[in-house]
């Protein structure tokens, strides 16, 4: 089912029994996060903060806690159904003959049902503040002692191509410097970044639409890595099954979404820096201190009835893993289109996603593990990959332990490994400069001959299928 918005979630999250109203006065300084944080790492239930020390709107944290909350908040039971209906979009079958032509048109029609609907009124905008706009009355969390200030840490941060007027919707992180201004932290490699990069050129101020809360498929589509010309507002309404509604900013020409809890108007200038951070990140370290575009608040809409959503990051596991699983499943068959030998991927959460990537593939020739490194170096953000580990197409990659045995009993370091250099990710603190440095791939295949190996490769020690089943069926009979 798709959630018309936060509050509808929210619900339904009640009645699953996995909402805790916490009614206790809490402090959005610290105390939240901390709260949060022991929640997350002991698969707890989402939070609503009724009483938030010093401001009038609620706080809701721990959105997509577990896997099986991620799940729900898409709709599905496993995040493999939504590549399902993926792989089929991207792999629809050819028709041979009319009949199959015809059966063929619900399907297209289908795809049409994605996109955006614009609507001339919205809850969003059942209160309009353009006197005196202020981020005074949200509950923005300050997460760990050393971050340099509060940070609007879920929003949705909508800007325009200045030549081609295509959308953006990326998931920037925002400090608080006052009322009325934030960092905008986007990254070098990001479509914000992107889009800022042609104001700077024009040298015009670029308006910025900033959304906060809305149903949980629009809010992890704000997060996901989509090819640069896909809508993130499509790819929601395809993980929705039906369209999101937007409706037209007050005071900036952008369409934001209608169901949406608070939208905050404003610009950024070309021209103006500011420091932004220290910030506690997902990497379990802090982010540096450094100069970022700054964010002007020039209206906010809202509902009545706000709820303001956050998450915290730090040192995994942490809420955006579960983010980041269902990214990793939902674009698996975009990544099989491009590299058809590949059979699984693994982003291990120790690994925050760009630090490990393991590919098991259905190996067909000499050097072919190497082929994929270089193929996922050259694939969107998997190209911050640190360790690219490739395996044979039986290998479990999904667990840990396999991983770890396999790569000490497969890989002869000075034959199997290859170093290469070019764009990490700008939160990689390692590198000797930022945003460039070194990766590594490893082959955790079995070597042939073609490849060198002049001797044999032993066999995994495993016992007969039949064996295992007498035992199984046995079993009580064993006493154990």
């Amino acid at each position: 089912m798709a959630y018309r918005d936060l509050g509808e979630y929210l619900a339904a999250l009640e009645a699953r029994g996995e909402l805790k109203r916490v009614k206790a006065e809490v402090s959005a300084e610290l105390e939240a996060a901390e709260i949060a944080d022991r929640a997350v790492k002991a698969g707890g239930p989402a939070l609503l903060f009724e009483n938030v020390k010093g401001f009038p709107v609620p706080l809701a944290m721990n959105l997509f806690g577990t896997m099986e909350r991620m799940c729900f908040a898409l709709g599905v039971s496993r995040l493999d159904d939504i590549a399902v209906r993926m792989r089929e979009v991207i792999e629809p079958e050819i028709p041979t003959n009319f009949l199959e032509k015809l059966k063929m048109l619900p399907k297209l029609a289908r795809l049409a049902d994605f996109v955006p609907k614009t609507v001339s009124h919205a809850p969003c905008q059942e209160v309009v503040e353009k006197e005196k706009p202020s981020l005074a009355f949200l509950p923005v969390v300050k997460t760990w002692p050393g971050d340099g200030g509060p940070f609007i840490t879920l929003p949705l941060v909508f800007t325009k191509d200045p030549k081609t007027g295509r959308r953006n919707v990326g998931m920037y992180r925002m400090h608080v410097y006052d009322e009325t201004t934030t960092g905008m932290h986007w990254h070098v490699h990001k479509g914000g970044a992107q889009h800022y990069r042609g104001f700077r050129r024009k040298r015009e101020r670029m308006p910025v639409a900033v959304a906060l809360g809305g149903d949980p498929a629009t809010i992890y589509a704000a997060s996901a890595p989509l090819p640069e010309d896909v809508d993130e507002m499509v790819f929601s309404g395809f993980l929705r099954k039906e369209p999101v509604e937007l409706v037209r900013c007050v005071t900036v020409d952008i369409e934001v979404p209608a169901h949406a809890e608070v939208i905050l108007e404003g610009y950024v200038d070309p021209d103006e820096l500011r420091t932004e951070g220290p910030f506690g990140d997902h990497t379990g370290y802090y982010s540096l201190a450094d100069p970022y575009p700054v964010f002007h608040l020039t209206c906010v809409t809202r509902r009545k009835h706000a709820v303001y959503p956050a998450t915290i990051v730090g040192r995994p596991p942490m809420e955006d893993v579960y983010l980041g699983k269902a990214t990793e499943r939902i674009f698996l068959p975009l990544l099989q289109k491009i590299v058809p030998e590949v059979v699984d991927m693994n982003l291990p959460v120790e690994g925050i996603f760009h630090n490990f990537a393991f590919f098991a593939i259905d190996k067909r020739y000499p050097g072919h593990a190497r082929k994929v490194m270089s193929a996922v170096w050259g694939l969107g953000l998997l190209m911050f990959s640190k360790f690219v580990v490739i395996f044979d197409s039986d290998v479990n990659i999904q667990d840990l332990s396999e991983v770890l045995w396999r790569i000490g009993n497969n890989v002869d370091p000075k034959r199997d490994t290859m170093v290469v250099e070019g764009p990490v990710d700008a939160l990689e603190h390692a590198s000797p400069i930022p945003h460039y440095g070194s990766k590594m791939g490893i082959d955790a295949t079995r070597k042939w001959a073609s490849e060198g190996f002049a001797r044999e490769w032993p066999e995994d020690i495993a016992m007969p299928g039949e064996i295992v089943d007498l035992v199984t069926r046995r079993w009580k009979e064993y006493g154990l």
